[in-house]
């Protein structure tokens, strides 16, 4: 299993999952090396299926394993299969109540699903396990946006922008909220900082649409 991992690490994938089923044939029974697989699938394939069944066998080896539910949650939510996921991310959080990405997922999943309120919720738990998690900020930040409360909305984002200050989508959320709040010099400054932080490949649809925001917003000045 150690040899899986080494490879995995050192991005030779092929001989960690060579490695991963040769270990299996020794021990069939080893959850962390269906695990270690599953997510070889899952991350580095793409084959959300084979991952599954890998995290399947982890659990009937052992029911308790958090991070395999965790995981499989993660794929259903990709998949849309909200109800299994939910179950998944439910039961990660019964084994360890403290698993601050769980309930980060599980609010991006809510979130997806509308339920701001419990999305606000997860968010807030995930930011009192790990407060120096930005995108729990930024995550609770859109869903304050979504319910109206523009004002904690740029609040949530200012705290992720506190941890990274290049956070492009940070700015670029908070520009629009100033706008809601007719906040214009301040959505300009917002939008300014976009087009600064931002990372022209990564960050160009953000990047252009500051531009002409910038634009509207100074000729509306005049």
């Amino acid at each position: 299993m150690l040899g899986g991992s080494a490879h995995a690490n050192k991005g030779d994938y092929d001989q960690a999952f060579s490695d991963y089923d040769k270990a299996l044939e020794i021990n069939p029974k080893y959850a962390e090396v269906y695990l270690n697989r599953g997510l070889l699938y899952y991350l580095i394939k793409g084959d959300y299926d084979k991952a599954i069944s890998d995290f399947n066998k982890a659990l009937e080896v052992n029911p308790k394993y958090d991070v395999a539910y965790y995981n499989r949650g993660a794929i259903y939510t990709i998949k849309g299969d909200y109800n299994r996921a939910l179950s998944d991310y439910n039961k990660a959080l019964e084994i360890d109540p403290k698993y601050a990405e769980v309930y980060y997922n599980r609010g991006v999943l809510y979130a997806q699903k509308g339920d701001y309120d419990r999305a606000i919720t997860d968010y807030s738990k995930a930011l009192e396990i790990n407060s120096n998690d930005a995108n729990s900020y930024i995550n609770r930040g859109i869903a304050y946006a979504r319910k109206g409360d523009y004002e904690k909305a740029i609040s949530d984002y200012n705290k992720a922008l506190e941890i990274n200050s290049e956070f492009a989508l940070a700015h670029f959320n908070k520009a629009i909220a100033y706008e809601k709040l007719g906040r214009k010099e301040e959505a300009i400054e917002a939008y300014k900082n976009v087009i600064q932080k931002g990372n022209p490949q990564e960050h160009a649809p953000l990047i252009e649409h500051a531009k002409g925001r910038i634009e509207e917003l100074e000729q509306n000045k005049k």
